[in-house]
This record gives C-alpha cells, sequence and structure tokens, in this order.
C-alpha cells in the first residue's frame, strides 16, 4: 500500500511581499490574457481550435508546455529521486520518437482530415461505436489527468505557501475556469507560452544552485554511486533480462512498453497535445508543432532529473519508512533550501503555472469533445453555432467541477508520475493500437475499431488492478507493472481487431482515403507555401534532428 500523497509538513517557504507581488502580477497576466483572447471568438471553430490561425512557434511552444505540468515538474524530479537517471527514458525513448511520429506522419491524416479532435478520426475511419467509446473514455481520462494537476497544485501551495487545501483548490480552478471559457483555446495556448517560459526560469535556478551545493555533476555521480550504487547514475545498467534494478524493469519492457507502447500511445492519440496542432494555420504548421517541441523536450529532461537526484544525495532516505520526505517533496525541498526571495517567488510562481498549464490542457480538450463528439453528435444534434459556443463555456465550467471531485484519487500515489503512468496504460495506449491497425491496414473494419478500444482498456485494467496487485505475477514496482499493462493492453487491442476485421465487412475504398497510409484527400495535397524551402520549415529536417540530437544524448548516460 502506497503512502498518500501530501507534502511533508516542514516544507514551508519563507516567503515575503515580493514573492507574493510577483504570484500577484502573474495572475493578473492570465486573466489580461483571457480576456484578450475573448475578443478572437466569434465561432465555435475559434473557441475550440482557435480558428486554425495560429503559427508553428506558438503552437510548438504550447504543445511542449501542454505536457510541462505535475507529470514532469513533480512526477519526474520523484522519478528521478527514486529511480535514478532511468528518468531519461522518458524523454529520449519514451517521448522524442513518438513526437517525430506525430509530425511526420500522423498529422498528415489529422490535419487533412479537418477533424476537430481524435475520436472525431476514428468515426470517419471506423464508425460511431468506436467514435462514441473514444470520446467517453477521453473525456474521463482527461478530467482524471486535470485532477491530478489541481491535486498536486493544492498540496504544494498548501505545504509551501500555508494556504488551506481548498483555497488553493478554489484560486486555481478559478484563474483556469476565467481564462479559458472567456478565450477558448487560444487563451490557453498564449498562457501556455508564457508558461512555458515562466517555468523555465523556475526550475534552472533549482538546478544550478542544485548542483553548486553538491559539487557539480561530477561530485554528484559520485555521492550517487557510493550510496545507491553505478546503475543509479546510468540509463542503461542493471536493464539485462532476469537483472535488478533501481527502476524494476529490463531492456526489453523499456523499449516496448515505455519506448513504443505508452510513448506512441500518449503522444500520437492524447487530443489534450493533438489539439494544439490542429489549431495551427496549414499543414506544414501543424506537422512542425511537435516536432519544434521535440528540440526543448531533449532538454528539459535535465531540468527535472537533476533536482530528483540532488534531493536524493541531500536526502539518502528520501521516500523510504522513517523518512519525512516523500519523492514528491524533492522540488519542494530545494525550493526551501536554495532559494532567495524573488527567486523564490518566481520558482512558486512556475511551480503553480506548470500545475495550470497541465489543467487547462485537459479542460479545454475535455470541452472540445465532450461537446462536439458526445453532445452535438449524439444529444442536441444541428444547432446554431452560437449555441455551441455557449455549451462550450458551460461543460468547461463543468470539467473544472468535476477535476475537483476527481483530484484526490491521485492521493493513494505517493509517486504522482506511476499515476499518470497507469492512466495513459488504460486510455491512450488501446486508442493507439486502433489508430496504427487502422491507418496502415486497409482491411481493418469498422467493428474492429469498437471492439479493440474495449479489449485493450479491459486488458490494461486487468493486469494493473487483478494480475499486478493480487501478486499473480511479480513485478518489482509500479512503473514495471504500467509497462507490463500498456504491452498487454496494445497486444490484445490488435489481436482482437484482426480477429473481428477477419469476420466482417471492410470498409468501401472510397471512404478511406485520406485517412489510410497510401491513400490522399483534397485536404492532404496543400501545396507549400513561399519560403517553405527554409531548414527550419522542413518537417523530415527538423524531426530526423531531434531524433539524431536525442541520440547523442544517451552516450555519457550509457556508459
Amino acid at each position: 500500500m502506497q503512502t498518500p500523497t501530501y507534502l511533508a509538513a516542514g516544507l514551508r517557504l519563507p516567503t515575503n511581499g515580493l514573492d507574493y507581488a510577483i504570484l500577484g502580477i502573474y495572475f493578473a497576466v492570465v486573466l489580461g490574457i483571457g480576456f484578450a483572447a475573448r475578443r478572437s471568438v466569434k465561432t465555435s471553430l475559434d473557441f475550440f481550435l482557435s480558428g486554425r490561425s495560429l503559427p508553428a512557434w506558438i503552437t510548438g511552444l504550447a504543445f511542449i508546455s501542454a505536457n510541462l505540468a505535475a507529470t514532469e515538474i513533480l512526477g519526474m524530479a520523484a522519478n528521478s529521486a527514486q529511480y535514478g537517471a532511468y528518468t531519461v527514458h522518458w524523454y529520449w525513448i519514451g517521448a522524442i520518437p513518438a513526437m517525430v511520429f506525430l509530425g511526420l506522419v500522423m498529422m498528415p491524416f489529422y490535419y487533412g482530415s479537418k477533424v476537430r479532435s481524435v475520436p472525431e478520426f476514428l468515426l470517419l475511419r471506423f464508425d460511431k461505436g468506436a467514435h462514441l467509446l473514444s470520446s467517453i473514455l477521453f473525456a474521463f481520462a482527461a478530467i482524471l489527468i486535470a485532477g491530478v494537476n489541481l491535486y498536486a497544485l493544492a498540496i504544494v501551495v498548501q505545504a509551501l505557501l500555508g494556504w488551506p487545501q481548498w483555497v488553493a483548490i478554489v484560486v486555481a480552478g478559478f484563474f483556469v475556469l476565467a481564462y479559458i471559457t472567456l478565450g477558448g483555446l487560444s487563451s490557453a495556448i498564449y498562457n501556455e507560452v508564457l508558461q512555458f517560459f515562466v517555468i523555465l526560469a523556475a526550475l534552472i535556478p533549482i538546478t544550478v544552485l542544485g548542483l553548486k551545493k553538491v559539487g557539480g555533476w561530477g561530485g554528484l555521480t559520485d555521492k550517487l554511486t557510493k550510496t545507491h550504487g553505478h546503475d543509479f547514475v546510468t540509463a542503461w545498467g542493471g536493464t539485462g533480462i532476469g537483472h535488478t534494478n533501481p527502476l524494476g524493469a529490463n531492456w526489453l519492457t523499456i523499449v516496448l512498453g515505455l519506448g513504443f507502447v505508452l510513448s506512441f500511445g500518449y503522444w500520437t492519440t492524447n487530443f489534450a497535445e493533438v489539439q494544439r496542432a490542429l489549431s495551427a494555420k496549414n499543414l506544414s504548421a501543424a506537422q512542425r508543432t511537435p516536432l519544434i517541441a521535440a528540440f526543448p523536450k531533449i532538454f528539459i529532461v535535465f531540468l527535472v532529473m537533476i533536482p530528483g537526484l540532488v534531493t536524493a544525495v541531500l536526502v539518502p532516505k528520501i521516500g523510504m519508512p522513517g523518512s519525512s520526505l516523500q519523492y514528491n517533496d524533492a522540488i519542494p525541498y530545494l525550493m526551501q533550501e536554495l532559494l532567495p526571495n524573488g527567486v523564490l517567488g518566481i520558482a512558486v510562481t512556475g511551480l503553480l503555472a506548470a500545475f495550470m498549464a497541465g489543467m487547462a490542457a485537459n479542460v479545454s480538450s475535455f470541452n472540445t469533445v465532450f461537446t462536439n463528439d458526445i453532445w452535438a453528435r449524439y444529444i442536441v444534434k444541428d444547432r446554431e453555432d452560437t449555441y455551441y459556443v455557449r455549451f462550450g463555456r458551460l461543460i468547461t465550467a463543468i470539467g473544472v467541477l468535476a477535476s475537483i471531485g476527481t483530484a484526490f484519487l491521485a492521493s493513494s500515489f505517493s509517486n504522482i508520475m506511476s499515476y499518470l503512468q497507469t492512466l495513459f496504460s488504460f486510455f491512450n495506449v488501446p486508442m493507439f493500437v486502433v489508430f496504427i491497425v487502422g491507418m496502415f491496414w486497409r482491411r481493418a473494419s469498422a467493428k474492429s475499431g469498437f471492439w479493440g478500444l474495449l479489449a485493450g482498456t479491459v486488458t490494461a485494467m486487468v493486469n494493473y488492478f487483478v494480475i499486478y496487485k493480487h501478486g499473480i505475477i511479480s513485478i518489482p514496482s509500479d512503473q514495471g507493472a504500467n509497462f507490463v499493462s500498456a504491452i498487454a493492453g496494445f497486444v490484445a487491442g490488435a489481436v482482437v481487431m484482426v480477429a473481428v476485421s477477419l469476420f466482417t465487412r471492410p470498409k468501401p475504398e472510397d471512404q478511406l482515403q485520406g485517412l489510410v497510409y497510401g491513400t490522399r484527400s483534397p485536404g492532404m495535397a496543400e501545396p507549400p507555401s513561399a519560403g517553405d524551402d527554409a531548414w527550419y520549415r522542413r518537417p523530415a529536417l527538423l524531426g530526423w534532428g531531434a531524433v539524431v540530437l536525442a541520440a547523442a544524448c544517451y552516450i555519457p548516460f550509457s556508459l
């Protein structure tokens, strides 16, 4: 049984008026962006997809900022304090290849088909059953993940600033609700661009001062090798099949479970991310969105991994029985120990910005899917456009309230990253297998999408809650169990899709144009605009550059 996710009671920051002034300025700017973006909202396309008008650099920064949430700041620092340098796998194997695949291979299908959401693509490729099931699963997952960010924000504010937890929840929920309701996706995206730089301003001082505290990178690795062993500071040490390591996973489950199934399942089908690319002004900008985001993603790992490793040096027994600190305390602990006032205010603001960005990304994607894919498609059809804009604002408020209700489900996990990876294995992986089979196999029938999605989801849940939790098969850690659940869900979904397709009719060839690899639709035949021959406008060059750079970064961590 895991320890509840509460930060240590002693982590109270010595904040003063300067720190609160910085925090107040940030919240004022956030609302200001919401009011400014409201002027551009005239149609439902404006509200839900920013009118498909944004440049690639805006959508690229928003893409990466939407991911810089609880999973990055507290979760990855906790991962590093618990598992060591294995955290790099979540970036250089578990993110970059999938982001490149999304940009080069999948965005032409998404953007070319003119869908407003990821589930809507399943409606075109399969049938209403796959569409409705994927819409419900995604809406449910979005609220759960938004709740993670809100809950993490509340416990951090309570521990660091002394605010009552309910006050932190209400304040954060109000600001997210206000700027999304006012300006829709445009407001969320422009705030995410701001939040990206605020988050960096928070993490860089913590990382630099933390390294200085332990004697630089050499001092950090020497101390960790003495207390935690050599494998703790390498990427692949001890990952041979049959060997033990802090992560509780071998190279096969890392490559297949994290690097392929979980990673591709998250980055290519998670609408909270894909929605940012769909708001780009043209197909070229949409393709470049995840590729532009891939470059900062390569280096952000150092800003979240190093603080976790530093904390493991300063508090060797963190997370163990008898310790006053949990793994989630790594970043707050360093903030308390290292940062002076003023810088402390920036760090607190950056931490709040991260949680708000993650919550806003999931709430904005939730309101789009619920409004367009559930309400407008199956419940209230063919109403005027202004009605759906009003309903979108209403469901945004309901989504924020629901995320408050789901926030406390995260309390049973002492490592927030474990909780999020569990959710991804349940919801994103089964959707990914349906997408990948449907996009690359023309014979996949309309009925196979629904049954493949259902089989993958149920299998992943059974593996985690029954086989792992009841000890039927021994898996060393929650993360290892997540990798196995993801693989099981993927295999089950693929097998069921193939079996169902063999006994049901495929969709007619003319209904697959632009939806299956090797076919094209008019929307995908977009001519290049002037200046698209510049190197930074070439998606393939950007994508492979990111892969090569990420692979090169592995070298010092593999020795």
